[in-house]
């Protein structure tokens, strides 16, 4: 056996302790999961009204796209439906709300991803476009690009019609200040952002397939142009119906760096498989023999990935839904605004990591 063919056999072995065999899709069964960002987040700085708002908010978003897949609406629909109410939302770095760049602008990223062909689109640097994740996902729907940025970004999203709003839609006193302060005090956008307000959604549909959706303003004093991982396929954004949907929210550069999406996504569609392809002679896996991806291994994969970019000094989270229905959360800080659903009666938001 072939050095690479004893890797993948011991992480199939390691993995089986915790396999059940693959269900057949459940005609009724959907999941969802949404994050709002995540960071250093203090309960002495959290007041029960601050609480009680951003639980309100998170609440909304994930009713939102939870009734879409209720009624027997696609996962695509339900992401952009959930981030659509963040980027509307001031308490998210999305948006209305987003931090500002090192020139006082408002710049915004955002990405989607269709598990079913791994189609994607993805915008950056919009500073016109009221939800840039619907402007991804025009991008992606119009299929002769991936990724667009700037001033043809924004031209494209004319051609669309899709809703523009002026720099007073975007801007807030909050991110103002936080631009301020960060300039006069001479510290970095970790200091004065606290939490990375990245706001992303995931979800798996009663077709059984998989969409991941990422919108954010970035980090405060952003300069150059700078790009984080959010709208980056394969980096904050990922989904594929073989394994998972990522949606992640942290310091981009590391998660760049890692490639965290697609790395979660790849170690499941490994994982998922009690009979790994002989890479000798080129046999297939066949559909039978799969694993269901348990919560377990789900978690575990996903905090592996996540330790890796603590590693390399970074931090942040995801949220990975896998094909299974399987929905978790893992982050390496404080906390993490997220909430989940299922149509198993799950329904649940929370903020730190305790919860």
């Amino acid at each position: 056996m072939t050095g690479p063919s004893r890797i993948l056999a011991a992480l199939a072995a390691l993995l089986a302790t915790f396999a059940v065999p693959a269900a057949a899709q459940d005609e009724t069964r959907w999941s969802f999961a949404i994050h709002g960002g995540a960071g250093t987040m203090s309960r002495a700085d959290m007041t029960p009204e601050r609480r009680a708002a951003y639980e309100a908010a998170l609440q909304r978003a994930l009713d939102a796209g939870a009734a879409v897949l209720r009624d027997g609406g696609t996962a695509m629909d339900a992401v952009e439906a959930a981030i659509v109410l963040m980027e509307d939302d001031e308490k998210f770095n999305a948006g209305r709300g987003a931090v500002f760049t090192w020139e006082g602008r408002n710049e915004l990223d955002a990405a989607v991803m269709d598990g079913r062909d791994r189609s994607a689109g993805a915008v950056t640097g919009v500073t016109s476009i009221r939800h840039p994740i619907r402007l991804a996902r025009a991008v992606m729907a119009d299929g002769r690009h991936v990724f667009l940025s700037g001033a043809g970004a924004e031209e494209f999203a004319r051609d669309h019609e899709l809703e523009t709003a002026g720099p007073e839609w975007f801007a807030t006193d909050a991110r103002r200040e936080a631009l301020q302060r960060m300039k006069a005090e001479k510290v970095s956008a970790l200091d004065v952002d606290l939490k990375f307000g990245t706001v992303g959604a995931v979800a798996l549909d009663r077709a059984g397939n998989l969409a991941a959706g990422t919108s954010t303003g970035g980090m405060t004093g952003k300069r150059w142009g700078r790009i984080g991982d959010a709208p980056v396929i394969g980096a904050g954004t990922y989904a594929d119906n073989r394994s998972c949907a990522v949606s992640a929210t942290g310091w981009g550069e590391y998660f760049i760096r890692v490639g965290v999406a697609q790395e979660i996504c790849t170690r499941l569609r490994l994982a998922g498989r009690t009979t790994l392809p002989e890479l000798e002679d080129g046999a297939e896996a066949q559909a039978s023999d799969t694993i269901q991806l348990t919560e377990p291994i789900v978690q575990n994969v996903s905090d592996a990935v996540l330790a890796e970019v603590a590693e390399l000094g970074g931090d942040g989270g995801v949220i990975v839904l896998a094909r299974s229905g399987a929905a978790v959360f893992s982050f390496n800080t404080s906390g993490m605004y997220r909430g989940r659903a299922t149509s198993e009666g799950v329904n649940e938001v929370a903020i730190f990591a305790d919860e």
